[in-house]
């Protein structure tokens, strides 16, 4: 009797090592799993920031380049017209700067649950499609050959494949800048369909020297990565009538029936 409780006794205190390095290693795999959550989420949040960064600063720099090029040609023959590209300079910077500031903002805040996720943590809305006519507007200010066409019913999209959009349009036409020059005729188009809008843009390849563009850059795949995230895909290459497109094409919801159709401007 004495030899079957000793028994029954060491079985329970097996048992019970058995059960408490159980949860031990579900507490070790527990805490594995939630540093590699954490470091996804912030491997993610770093590849985020880091094509915000490329975007805005290689955009603006190259706006920056563009007219200064233009400027020293219009010194020559047109002080006044100078005086106008050193302003469209300057306004360039203090956007591009308002914005490095942005994001600088938004790498020291700390997420929160109740964040607008439609503004960036300096409290500006992000740019959208409603504002591709404005930065095609200031790209053409700034000297490129650029026309905007819209065709179908523009209508509201979320903020991120609207974002996606903006920054495809954005890096399309600093790439043009940079790899055809300011003398490029360039064509922007936004096609909505019934539940795609597909985004254009097309060069006509250059019309004179172009300065050396720099070597490297990450501005394509950062488009896919953005075009992805949303369900879109992004093509690039030359164009069987010369230049270079990029062709981005996005999901988005159905039009309304009550929203008025706008054609092609």
């Amino acid at each position: 009797m004495l030899s079957i409780a000793v028994w029954l006794l060491g079985s329970l205190r097996r048992a019970s090592f058995r059960h408490t390095a159980g949860l031990r290693e579900r507490a070790r795999l527990l805490e594995a799993s939630r540093r590699q959550e954490v470091r996804i989420e912030l491997l993610a949040e770093r590849a985020r920031i880091s094509r915000e960064v490329h975007d805005v600063v290689a955009h603006s720099l190259s706006g920056i380049i563009a007219q200064a090029d233009g400027g020293q040609f219009a010194a020559q023959r047109d002080p006044q017209k100078a005086v106008d590209v050193l302003s469209g300079i300057a306004d360039t910077g203090r956007e591009a700067l308002a914005d490095v500031r942005g994001l600088l903002e938004m790498l020291r805040a700390v997420s929160d649950a109740t964040d607008d996720p439609g503004a960036d943590h300096a409290g500006r809305p992000q740019p959208g499609t409603d504002d591709v006519p404005a930065l095609v507007e200031q790209v053409r200010a700034g000297g490129l050959r650029v026309e905007l066409r819209v065709v179908g019913t523009p209508r509201p999209v979320p903020t991120g494949p609207g974002l996606t959009a903006y920054r495809v349009v954005q890096e399309a036409l600093t790439n043009v800048i940079k790899h055809a020059g300011p003398a490029a005729p360039t064509v922007v188009t936004l096609e909505w369909g019934d539940d795609e809008l597909t985004v254009r843009v097309r060069d006509e390849g250059a019309r004179g020297p172009v300065p050396r563009p720099p070597r490297g850059g990450h501005g394509l795949t950062g488009m896919r990565e953005r075009a992805a995230l949303h369900g879109g895909s992004v093509e690039t290459g030359p164009h069987p009538d010369g230049g270079w497109s990029v062709r981005l094409r996005l999901p988005v919801a159905p039009a309304s029936p009550t929203t008025p159709t706008r054609g092609e401007r």
